[in-house]
């Protein structure tokens, strides 16, 4: 009995550890989902305002919708 007590023990001590692992890395990926939503939205804005920018400064379709050259 004494083998089995000491294997239970082990397999709880791993799944706290793995518990505490998982609790631990959904915090980061929360905080990352903030963040990358955060500067998707700063992004979003910094391209409309160049856009604005660009069709302000020479009246034509800013240069990010315009198609390259070679077509």
């Amino acid at each position: 009995m004494d083998k089995n007590d000491d294997r239970i023990r082990q397999l709880e001590e791993a799944m706290a550890h793995l518990t505490r692992v998982t609790e631990d890395l959904s915090e980061v990926i929360a905080r990352q989902d903030g963040e990358i939503a955060r500067l998707s939205r700063r992004l979003h804005l910094l391209m409309q305002a160049e856009a604005e920018r660009e069709a302000d400064a020479s009246g034509s379709i800013p240069l990010a919708d315009q198609r390259p050259p070679h077509y």
